[in-house]
């Protein structure tokens, strides 16, 4: 069993976003968003986006903080550089969306669309993401810590270097992963749904293996 000490150095590995100063970003206005539209070096705060409807929007080197987006569709987006903190994405459609060097802080997530996306260096902290898809989606040196993600979707993602550090997993979907090397030990949940070929590898501790016998066929006596 690997030890925080592990899993810690593997979570340093990611870049953090390259914002010098975030809280000294110029605001930015908006009131709706457009296909293809750039946004860079700026501040979004305090606003609610509703309905929203665009393709490929990109941010680079932006800081949202206490946004709200909701009943929207931001399909293919580009995060490069972001940090979003104490913001509601609910049910907003990301499928596809490329993510680097990019920090959700607090952020509420629930249901929100992540099919088909591609994360690189990218942390989840304390964040309520259960429901979120993340089927399909490749992830690269991407760190989920103290977040709830039950239920959560990971349908035949491709983890690379994922850690996942005192979550809620609860009943989350991880079909099709490859769970080699893949730490849950700190994790909190009463059963998952996995391939037994996906299995070998994955990093568990004592009390979490009973969650495991039923799908090996074993009766804990």
């Amino acid at each position: 069993m690997k030890n925080k000490t592990d899993k810690a150095e593997k979570i340093d590995k990611i870049e953090t976003p390259k914002i010098t100063d975030a809280a000294l970003l110029p605001l930015q206005p908006i009131d709706a968003l457009q296909t293809k539209e750039e946004y860079s070096r700026c501040q979004i705060s305090d606003i609610q986006l509703e309905y929203q409807e665009a393709e490929k929007v990109s941010f680079d080197k932006v800081l949202f903080k206490n946004v709200i987006i909701s009943e929207s569709s931001l399909r293919a987006i580009e995060l490069t550089d972001v940090i979003f903190e104490n913001c509601d994405l609910s049910n907003v459609n990301f499928s596809e969306a490329f993510i680097h060097r990019t920090e959700f802080r607090q952020c509420k997530m629930i249901g929100t669309d992540f099919t088909r996306a591609r994360f690189q260096n990218v942390s989840v902290i304390n964040s309520l993401c259960d429901f979120a898809s993340f089927r399909f989606s490749k992830l690269k040196l991407t760190a989920f810590g103290q977040c709830s993600l039950n239920s959560a979707d990971y349908y035949q993602a491709d983890f690379q270097k994922v850690a996942f550090e005192d979550c809620k997993i609860d009943q989350a979907v991880m079909a099709g992963v490859r769970l080699k090397d893949t730490d849950l030990s700190s994790c909190e949940f009463t059963g998952l749904l996995v391939d037994l070929e996906d299995l070998p590898g994955c990093i568990i501790s004592a009390d979490q293996a009973a969650s495991f016998a039923g799908l090996l066929g074993l009766v804990i006596k």
